[in-house]
């Protein structure tokens, strides 16, 4: 049993520390399915995490941080959708300032409201909300039904994401915009309210991926507290060949390796620090050099639009 206990809790960290990671990469695919490269999920992720904490330290409810992150998140959304789509700005240049915005308001923000010092503000943050039954069943209950509210959120997002694209009208005139907005237009799909949709909606997810980093997985905002991880997002929408649910198996195929990468720090193994915290980013690399060739994506992604 011990053994099959341990690997129980691998999985249930594993699937804890990939939710960010998931949302993100959810929010991305949303985003992308329109037409639109947006490479600047580490801001919005950066932002939302620091709106989340001070949602939650003035008005005393964790929810209310998420609605404050998801708010963060739809602004940034909003921001980028203005600069590409109405006024047609390169979207990766965008993208690049977002992730420069994200990470000094964020930082300057923080500073204003809390203060330089070391003492952390005390927040309502995500507990633990094991699932009646489910959560009992030996090696499987403590893996997969023994998590926080947005864990399971994210997770069921997936069939709900998979099942809007390809199974609903307005999944088919997204996925439309994102291959062929000139033709979508002529058929009376409104491009530009569907972009400016999927920026609003795919941000404010990844919005939920950034408040969870600081008031699920950790219980206050740090600089630069994303890590990187709105870039493995990128990596994962590739790696799943834009689909949901392979978004969710890169996301846990990545964060697998932070989780091998932390087990080896705790045991003592002799090997350098610096190299285990490189294990989940080696881990991206290799899968971009493996299946970004082998990834379809969207016919018009990156391409602005003009009508007319």
């Amino acid at each position: 049993m011990g053994v099959l206990n341990s690997i129980s809790a691998y999985i249930a960290t594993d699937i804890r520390m990939a939710a960010p990671i998931l949302l993100a990469g959810l929010g991305l695919l949303l985003v992308n399915w329109s037409g639109l490269l947006y490479i600047g999920a580490e801001g919005t992720m950066l932002i939302s995490a620091f709106a989340a904490v001070a949602g939650s330290f003035y008005l005393g409810s964790v929810w209310a941080g998420l609605l404050f992150g998801m708010i963060a998140g739809a602004v940034f959304g909003l921001i980028f959708a203005f600069l590409t789509v109405t006024l047609r700005a390169n979207q990766t240049v965008v993208g690049v300032a977002l992730n420069v915005l994200g990470a000094s308001l964020s930082a300057t923000l923080n500073r204003v409201i809390f203060g330089v010092e070391t003492t952390i503000a005390k927040i309502d943050t995500f507990e633990t909300m094991p699932i009646p039954g489910l959560s009992k069943i030996p090696v499987i209950g403590p893996a997969f039904f023994q998590h926080m509210p947005i864990v399971y959120i994210a997770f069921l997002m997936v069939p709900l994401i998979s099942f809007f694209l390809f199974r609903t009208q307005q999944g088919l005139n997204l996925r439309s915009v994102g291959e062929n907005p000139r033709v979508s237009d002529t058929l009376g799909i409104n491009v530009y309210r569907t972009r400016y949709t999927a920026s609003i909606l795919g941000n404010m997810i990844i919005g939920i991926g950034g408040a969870f980093l600081s008031t699920g997985l950790l219980n206050f905002f740090t600089e630069d507290m994303v890590s990187g991880r709105g870039y493995i997002a990128l990596a994962a929408v590739i790696f799943g060949k834009y689909k949901p649910a392979g978004v969710m198996i890169a996301a846990m195929i990545f964060m697998g390796g932070n989780v091998v990468s932390n087990i080896l720090q705790v045991s003592g193994a002799a090997i350098p620090y610096t190299f285990l915290t490189m294990i989940p980013y080696v881990l991206t690399i290799v899968a971009l050099v493996v299946f970004a060739s082998r990834a379809v994506a969207p016919g018009a992604l990156g391409k602005p639009y003009k009508r007319g």
